[in-house]
């Protein structure tokens, strides 16, 4: 286990799903390029990382995900383009995605789950902490989660896990945690003591569910290592987080920051549609026109 103060600078990003849940409109475009009105959905995951002080960042890709690495490289032709017509705006917004940091890109080669995914990250972290962003969840930048998981880290060591509060009957479809109040935790900061992948509600130890942002320390590449496939035949991050938070010396302890802010769950088609209407609403060169075409649409509707 590595001390409490190391300094943060590497986000993973597991980015190799099929994103089956989208086709056919992901049959040739990775489900992480879909628009969230005009950036892709991995873009405000890498803003995330970058506003947390992670500038160095590894994508975990598969095949077919070439158009990741397109988006973030610089794109000459286009800016040539642009910047002959005088279009300085759309040049800066094109240049961004560019210059936002570092990036990294290894494949994951056998779809074997999150927790090999994480594994695949190994040879470019090394010996230090890190964070693991997952793309099908989007933070609302004015809720600064990874922020707060970063700091916590720093104070306590260990690994550092997001949570959320969700129905009873939602549980079974997340990582679940048992959890016990951590003191000077500040009311949302909690010591996690066990944890379930996708339990049945009646079995669930809490309605805490694991949302997709992590802090882990590097321990946790040797548990997985040594961790069986497990539910859906997968190596499950979760499984080797359960062995951190069971024995501390091995890497532990784990803690959970209680996330009680705007979270926009981008693999569900509904929820997806429903994070484009809320930031469109909120943008303040779309949404007064917007936010009164909308009024009047539900107005004809009811």
């Amino acid at each position: 286990m590595t001390e409490s103060g190391a300094v943060i600078s590497k986000a993973v990003i597991p980015a190799a799903g099929l994103g089956t849940r989208f086709l056919p409109a992901t049959k040739a475009t990775p489900k992480e390029m879909l628009p969230v009105v005009d950036k892709p959905a991995i873009q405000y995951v890498v803003e995330e990382a970058v506003a947390a002080g992670l500038s160095d960042v590894l994508m975990v890709t598969g095949r077919n995900k070439r158009p990741l690495e397109d988006h973030f490289d610089r794109n000459y032709e286009l800016e040539s383009a642009l910047e002959t017509k005088g279009d300085e705006a759309r040049l800066q917004r094109v240049q961004e995605s560019s210059d936002l940091a570092t990036m990294h890109y290894v494949r994951q080669g056998d779809p074997r789950g999150l927790g090999h995914a994480v594994l695949c990250a190994a040879p470019h972290v090394g010996d230090q902490p890190f964070a693991v962003l997952l793309g099908d969840d989007l933070i609302d930048p004015r809720d600064p989660l990874l922020a707060r998981m970063v700091q916590t880290r720093a104070e306590r060591g260990g690994s550092v896990i997001a949570l959320m509060e969700v129905a009873p009957e939602q549980i079974h479809l997340y990582g679940c945690a048992a959890v016990k109040p951590v003191e000077g935790g500040d009311g949302d900061l909690v010591r996690v003591t066990d944890l379930v992948e996708k339990p049945d509600p009646a079995e669930a130890p809490s309605n805490y569910a694991i949302i997709g942002r992590y802090v882990l320390d590097p321990a946790v590449f040797g548990i997985l290592r040594e961790t069986e496939p497990g539910r859906g035949g997968e190596i499950q991050l979760t499984d080797a987080l359960q062995k951190l938070a069971a024995d501390e010396k091995v890497g532990g302890p784990v803690f959970g920051v209680i996330f009680r802010g705007r979270r926009y769950d981008t693999g569900d088609r509904g929820d997806y549609l429903r994070a484009i209407v809320r930031l469109a609403c909120e943008r303040e060169d779309l949404g007064p026109e917007f936010r009164d075409w909308l009024r009047s649409y539900v107005d004809e509707e009811m």
